[in-house]
Order: C-alpha cells, then sequence, then structure tokens
C-alpha cells in the first residue's frame, strides 16, 4: 500500500489480497507509540505509590506485562478476521449493545490523544521558555500545541500504511535520542527512596495502577493494527511481538524513572505536576533540541496510534461518515480536551490519575468479556460470522453488556480519585476507612471489574449458550 496514499478502507474486513507483512512487524508501531519520556515520568509516578525501588520496579514491569499482554491476545483477533476490534465487539456485545463500549472506546482514545498532545505541548513550551525567554509562556504553550495537534491529525488523516512506517523511523530516533538522555542524566539516579517498607496493598497497587498506565488504555486498539497481517499468520507471534513491542521500551523507562526519583526527590515532585519541563530542567543547553524532539516525537507517536483506532470506533459506532473525516472531528475534540488540561485543571496527575483508573476499570471488564467470546467462542478469532458484524445481526447480547456494566459499576464503585471534581463519581462502595486506606490507593475496582466481568459472561454463556 502507498504510504502517501490515504487508506480508503474503514472498519470492513480487509481482504486477503490487501494483507501483507509479519508479525514482527507489530514491533514498530507498538515501541514507538510506548517510548516516550513519558515513560520516565511513570516510574516516578509508581514510586508516589510508597514503593520502594526493588518493589517499583517489580510491580511496575508486572503490570505493563500483564496488561499489554491482553493487548497481544486481542490483536490475534485482527489478524485472523482482518476486521478492527470494536467492530469485532458486535459479536459478544449485538450490533447495537457494541455501542455502549464502542462509545466507551471512543472517549478512551480521544482522551489519551488529548493527554498526549498536551505532553508535547508542555515539553514544547519548557524549552521555548528557555531557548527564547522572551515568549510569552501561555503563547508558546499554545504554539507548540497547534502544530502538535496538526501533525496528529495529518497522519491519522493518511491511515494505517503511513502510520506503520512513521511509526518505525520514529521508534530508531527515539532509541537514539532516549539513551543520550540517559547518560546525560545518570549522575542523578539513586536508590534512597522512602516506602521501602510498604505493604502488600502498596504492592497491588503498583501492579494495577502499571496496568491502567500502559496495557488497559491500548486494548481497544490491539485488533486495529494485526488486521493487514496475512490471515495464516501465526497467533502466538501476533500476541508476542505486540506484546513485546508495547511493554519492552517502557519497563527501560521505568526503571531509569524509578532510580532517578530515588536520587532526586525533588524532581520526582516537579515531575508530578509537569513531567516534561521537570525532566528537562537539569539538561544542558545543547541538548534542549534533541531532547524537545525526543519528547514531543515520542507523545505525537501514541496519539498518532490513538487518533487513527479513535476514527475506527467512531466508525464503529454507527456513524455515516468515512475514516479520514472522522479523524477530523477526533481532532477537534482532542483541542477542547487540550484546553481543558492546559489551562483549567489545576492538577495535571490528579485528572490524568482519574482518568486512568475510570478508563482502566472500564476497558478492563470489556477486554475480559472479549477474550472469552474469542477464545470460547470464536474458536480465538477462526470462527466469527460476518453476519454478527453486519446491519441486520442480533440488536443486543445481553450476557455481553450486562457483564460490561455491572462488571464497571462495581469496579469504579472500588477506585478513588485525587481530583476533586472527580472524587464524588467513584468510591461509592467504599466505607470512609476504606476511602483512607491503601485499599483505596491500590484502585483494586480495576482487577475486579476484570475478574467480575470475565465469570459474569463465561456463567451466562454456560448457561444459555449465543446463537452462532
Amino acid at each position: 500500500m502507498d504510504t502517501l496514499a490515504v487508506e480508503r478502507n474503514g472498519i470492513n474486513a480487509i481482504p486477503e489480497g490487501e494483507r501483507r507483512g509479519r508479525p514482527s512487524d507489530l514491533f514498530w508501531p507498538w515501541a514507538g507509540s510506548n517510548l516516550s519520556l513519558f515513560g520516565v515520568a511513570f516510574g516516578v509516578y509508581v514510586v508516589g505509590l510508597g514503593l520502594g525501588v526493588v518493589p517499583a520496579i517489580i510491580t511496575g514491569a508486572v503490570g505493563y506485562a500483564l496488561s499489554f499482554g491482553l493487548v497481544g491476545l486481542v490483536a490475534v483477533a485482527g489478524s485472523r478476521s482482518g476486521v478492527p476490534t470494536m467492530t469485532l465487539g458486535r459479536a459478544p456485545f449485538g450490533y447495537q449493545g457494541n455501542k455502549l463500549p464502542a462509545a466507551l472506546s471512543y472517549v478512551s482514545n480521544v482522551g489519551w490523544e488529548t493527554v498526549l498532545v498536551t505532553l508535547a505541548a508542555q515539553g514544547g513550551a519548557a524549552i521555548l521558555g528557555r531557548v527564547a525567554p522572551g515568549v510569552p509562556a501561555t503563547t508558546a504553550t499554545a504554539v507548540c500545541f497547534a502544530v502538535a495537534a496538526l501533525v496528529t491529525i495529518a497522519v491519522g488523516v493518511y491511515g494505517h500504511a503511513m502510520i506503520m512506517a512513521v511509526q518505525r523511523y520514529l521508534t530508531y530516533a527515539f532509541v537514539v535520542l532516549t539513551v543520550i538522555y540517559m547518560v546525560l542524566m545518570a549522575p542523578r539516579l539513586g536508590t534512597a527512596l522512602e516506602g521501602g517498607d510498604a505493604g502488600p496493598g502498596a504492592w497491588v497497587g503498583g501492579v494495577i495502577f502499571a496496568m491502567t498506565l500502559l496495557g488497559l488504555g491500548w486494548v481497544n486498539c490491539g485488533a486495529d493494527y494485526s488486521r493487514y497481517l496475512p490471515s495464516a499468520s501465526r497467533p502466538s507471534r501476533v500476541a508476542l511481538w505486540t506484546t513485546l513491542g508495547g511493554a519492552l521500551p517502557p519497563m527501560v523507562l521505568l526503571v531509569f524513572g524509578v532510580l532517578l526519583a530515588g536520587g532526586d526527590p525533588e524532581l520526582a515532585g516537579a515531575a508530578a505536576g509537569d513531567p516534561v519541563a521537570a525532566l528537562a530542567g537539569a539538561l544542558p543547553t545543547w541538548f534542549l533540541l534533541p531532547y524537545l524532539l525526543t519528547a514531543i516525537g515520542g507523545f505525537l507517536a501514541g496519539a498518532i496510534m490513538d487518533i487513527y483506532s479513535s476514527g475506527l470506533s467512531m466508525l464503529a459506532l454507527g456513524v455515516p461518515i468515512r475514516r479520514h473525516y472522522a479523524v477530523l472531528i477526533d481532532g477537534l475534540l482532542m483541542v477542547l480536551g487540550g484546553y481543558y488540561l492546559l489551562f483549567v485543571s489545576t492538577s495535571f496527575l490528579a485528572t490524568f490519575q482519574a482518568f486512568l483508573a475510570i478508563i482502566g476499570v472500564v476497558m478492563a471488564a470489556w477486554v475480559a468479556v472479549f477474550l472469552v467470546d474469542l477464545w470460547r467462542l470464536r474458536d480465538g478469532g477462526r470462527a466469527y460470522d460476518e453476519r454478527l458484524l453486519r446491519p441486520g445481526a442480533p440488536a443486543v447480547n445481553w450476557a455481553g453488556v450486562v457483564s460490561l456494566v455491572a462488571a464497571s459499576f462495581v469496579g469504579i464503585g472500588l477506585i478513588s480519585s485525587a481530583d476533586p471534581n472527580i472524587a464524588g463519581l467513584v468510591g461509592f462502595l467504599m466505607s470512609d476507612d476504606l476511602k483512607a486506606g491503601t485499599f483505596a490507593s491500590a484502585n483494586i475496582g480495576v482487577v475486579v471489574a476484570l475478574v467480575l466481568a470475565g465469570v459474569l459472561y463465561l456463567a451466562f454463556t454456560s448457561v444459555a449458550p449465543r446463537r452462532r
């Protein structure tokens, strides 16, 4: 496929004649989208749960591997069916019932792309503040945000072939620049962290938080980038390369972030509010431009993946619009959300954590239903009946919808938020004592939603087997 041609496929199954590539090609888009310097800040965030160096690294790595392993399993469905993720959701949820998770997926994608483009704008403004101190901070932030949004939208409009090519070269560049960055910051590394005696609640919280930071934000996109692979591609390799690409690069950055927090506690506090500017503060002036390219490029790589998948989610909702036009609508929403994060929200970390937790609960419940349906009723993706994915299919599969809604309700009732605007909407199933303890900070509701949704759907489909 010509990378300079706008992709014409929407949510249809990709014909076998248009499929190409190998499972190993999946490493590049997933690595590029997760190889941003925000991964260093993720290490700082995990440490903020009260964990020491070793517990933070272990819990973070486990959470990354588990969550992106789920993305890898979803990717198998894409290579076997040629259909994007949220369209495949019509099988377990029904043609009309799927609109609920498709809408939630759309919100998740637009939310993530908004966060990433916002971070790119913050990074650009921070660097411009040092290179050109005469430029007002608000002006610098607005200009950088506009540029980042335009680049993201443009690549998203071109579609799959352009994304696969761009992500490969971005990954090459990020590896080199990130290594240089780590060498320059190495003198600030250390292991002196308080909280090394954290209890089981903090360990569980670290794993769950890491899952929400990474893979649970991508499960609804897993099949979008594997659907162009030949249907004969080995499922184990599709899952493996997806998992390796998405989890390994962030693990390296996680370790670096934990050690950086251990060597400079003040930096950890600053990174909580503005991770990009804080991490740039100790860099020499000569490396500011490469750092800017690394930071902004890494964020945009993730945002590009999100804006492409959000367009597919919009089509799965039944909106009668071409894929590339859907990207333009997503871009408008991204700009509005970025305005809130940049100029309204008083605490980026609190807002971000609240967003991650809520979306993490819903996506955990969704992926549990999707995977149970995939491996129990669809033979790992071999037995998808296209009639279930087209108009005229059964409107609602209540087993899937009820499992998703019930598990999400329970999960959201068992998480907490430091954002006062969101705190009143979550944690309603916890007492005040539980909210004040480690149970709430662990956001155990994410795992509860994952397990409960899978168990419910398995039980429902066992008692009343679905018509194929």
